[in-house]
């Protein structure tokens, strides 16, 4: 048996065994404190009374994607809800669909933006137009490009509309498909999923995905919306959750039938000008939000950096495995739990590696979309 303390080390050894030790430590707090709640979550007991819903849509240049996708919507088990699509600005077929659309189903409704070339907006301009237009105090938000897994989506996500909830937070999946990119997609959305859930359940909602997200519209226009950030091209999912949820307001929805399947992006490209814009949202999160984010993909790159220096410099690497393959063990027990809850198959070991990369990936992206926005406002100034 090899005793630690018996060891003659070298200052630089030291060093890289107190950061793997401490990175550690890190790693499993953050699986048992928060990713681990969503593996035994049990959903509370419902409202038995089944509210007037909103479900609101933005569409723009969504024609097929409409064609395709928005009768999983109007076509759900409830008795008592309108949807709004907001036809933003679309120069494709989006107008006909929808007119089509509204022949068969009288609880479609269309708000309409036309273009304005004086007047440039976002997406947040056209939810706020469809959130003014709704009946109901109870919105539900999904995309264009997303369709609902069951006709009992609706009806599991209202059963937390409590009386002292403002936010449901569901979950918004990708398709599955063959190839590496669709695998790094899907690890990477149940991993963010588990990680707002969990902080969620811990007390600390910081963000939902607008994919499947449920708040009530007075609280929308008492905390004025989306007022604060409206500048921003990105957030109108997470920043107004940011701002307002916390851990009294706040419920989740993961049962199966409440899960919404959107389109993947088909390029590592595309998927990575999505990435780069939702990472740099994550700076105007709430100082504690940005704190604990920040702490455990950095002490992901601590804990595998140290791993295989400690590993190529260290005369006894026993320890330093075991120590390696019980966190692996901890990291894929915890995902599997996580996939069977979010019903993603054929990313478990795959997201060994993945949970390598992340980190590492992830720094590229947010340094790369800052250097872009650094060079376009010296441009702009120029």
């Amino acid at each position: 048996m090899i005793n630690l303390f018996d060891l003659d080390f070298t200052h630089f050894e030291l060093i890289l065994l107190v950061l793997f030790g401490l990175s550690l430590l890190i790693q499993l707090f953050y699986y048992f404190f928060f990713y681990g709640r969503l593996a035994y979550y049990k959903t509370p007991h419902g409202s038995a009374h089944k509210k007037p819903v909103s479900i609101i849509i933005c569409a723009k240049d969504e024609a097929n994607n409409l064609k395709e996708h928005l009768p999983s919507i109007l076509t759900q088990d409830y008795p008592d809800y309108e949807v709004i699509v907001v036809n933003d600005c679309s120069e494709d077929d989006t107008g006909q669909v929808l007119e089509s659309l509204k022949k068969k189903h009288k609880h479609l409704k269309i708000s309409t933006i036309k273009k304005d070339k004086k007047f440039g907006h976002g997406k947040k301009f056209a939810l706020f137009i469809g959130i003014k237009a709704a009946k109901n105090e109870w919105l539900l938000l999904t995309d264009a490009d997303c369709y609902a897994e069951t006709n009992q989506w609706l009806f599991i996500m209202q059963k937390s509309f409590m009386k002292n909830t403002s936010f449901v937070l569901g979950y918004g999946g990708y398709e599955r498909e063959k190839g590496i990119l669709n695998q790094v997609i899907r690890y990477d959305t149940a991993f963010i999923a588990m990680q707002y859930f969990g902080f969620a359940l811990a007390g600390i909602p910081y963000m939902g995905v607008g994919r499947n997200l449920a708040y009530r519209r007075s609280l929308f226009f008492e905390k004025r919306g989306f007022s604060t950030h409206m500048h921003l091209n990105s957030g109108d999912d997470d920043l107004f959750i940011n701002a307002n949820a916390n851990k009294t307001n706040t419920l989740i929805e993961v049962g199966k039938k409440s899960h919404i399947r959107s389109v993947p992006k088909k390029t590592f490209s595309e998927w990575a000008k999505q990435k780069r814009r939702h990472l740099t949202t994550g700076a105007y999160y709430k100082n504690k939000h940005k704190f604990l984010l920040f702490i455990e993909p950095f002490s992901r790159i601590i804990f595998y950096s140290s791993l295989i220096l400690l590993l190529a410099q260290w005369t006894f690497p026993q320890v330093i495995i075991v120590a390696f393959l019980f966190r692996t063990i901890i990291q894929l027990t915890f995902f599997k739990f996580v996939m069977i809850r979010l019903n993603e198959k054929k990313i478990l070991l795959s997201s060994f590696l993945f949970d390598i990369l992340a980190p590492f990936y992830n720094l590229v992206f947010l340094l790369s979309e800052k250097f872009l926005a650094r060079s376009k406002r010296i441009e702009y100034e120029l």
